[in-house]
């Protein structure tokens, strides 16, 4: 059920389902670890400011992205119970909860740190939605490589938060993300390929197989690597970070190596690839935690 309902009163957990709670989490932590790596301190209010409004603008993001994709929602398995397709919200209060959370999240970042991190806030709210989710999503296999753009963007906000500049390491932590995207994404999408094809999204799986996939997960692995690395290379990072990067892409190239050369297309079969799925997730969070952790204990 897509279409707009009467009649329909929405639970307060339906709108908490909207914002992606578990998206926004990396979201926020990594917007976080950009704010705690700049090179001055924020005022814990103003700082608890920055990182709701980038927790709201990633929730206003989420649920337009839901207003706008309830009819694929309702053909895959894993997006069926949402509240649009399941019925159990309006697409008309998704839409103008969506636009809320999104515009007050900017007006708020804007008057409480800089209008710098309100002004790239905006563009991540607007290239997830516009870019990603309504011009790329139905029409391109590199969907998620191009789109990957939008969630690459809280490392810069919250350093633009703390510091009113744009440097090279929130950007180098942008790249990180942004090359990360690929395969962590089509780990999952490797998966859920019938859930993509049921609904004619032109996932890299389905549109171009699985051996193509494999092959550009490890690709983009390697790409990763070598951005993982950047912030050491150009002396921007610390012995801490370092080490960790080393350890924790080394073991993710391992991963992305055994489902590489894996030739298994039965989904319940797919233990490395949901492996390097899980991983993908705990290796973005204990990346940025060691860039926090190099740039406190030289602090110290």
């Amino acid at each position: 059920m897509t279409g707009d309902m009467t009649g329909v009163t929405a639970d307060w957990r339906d709108f908490l389902a909207l914002t992606k709670p578990r998206v926004m989490t990396l979201v926020v932590f990594t917007g976080l670890c950009g704010m705690l790596a700049a090179p001055v301190t924020i005022h814990p209010v103003l700082a608890f400011t920055a990182i709701l409004c980038i927790a709201l603008g990633a929730g206003g993001a989420g649920a337009l992205n839901q207003w706008y994709e309830a009819d694929l929602d309702a053909k895959m398995k894993r997006t069926a119970n949402r509240p649009l397709p399941a019925g159990r919200m309006d697409r008309q209060s998704a839409l103008h909860f969506g636009v809320g959370l999104s515009f007050f999240s900017v007006i708020l970042l804007g008057v409480a740190t800089n209008w710098l991190a309100a002004a790239i806030l905006a563009v991540s709210i607007l290239f997830y939605v516009l870019v990603y989710t309504v011009w790329l999503k139905r029409r391109t296999p590199q969907n998620i490589v191009i789109g990957g753009a939008a969630g690459a963007f809280p490392p810069l906000i919250g350093w633009a938060a703390a510091t009113g500049d744009v440097a090279p390491l929130p950007l180098a932590l942008f790249a990180l993300i942004f090359f990360w995207t690929p395969p962590h994404f089509w780990a999952l999408a490797l998966f859920v390929k019938t859930d993509y094809a049921n609904a004619g999204v032109p996932m890299l799986p389905v549109v171009s197989g699985e051996v193509a996939t494999r092959r550009q997960i490890f690709a983009y692995t390697a790409i990763m690597a070598v951005a993982a690395m950047a912030p050491v290379l150009l002396q921007l990072t610390g012995l801490i970070y370092g080490v960790s990067a080393l350890v924790l892409t080394g073991l993710f190239a391992v991963l992305a190596c055994q489902v590489a050369v894996r030739r298994e297309s039965d989904p319940s079969r797919m233990k490395p690839e949901r492996r390097l799925f899980a991983y993908s997730i705990l290796y973005l969070f204990l990346m940025f935690g060691s860039v926090v952790a190099d740039r406190w204990m030289v602090a110290a």
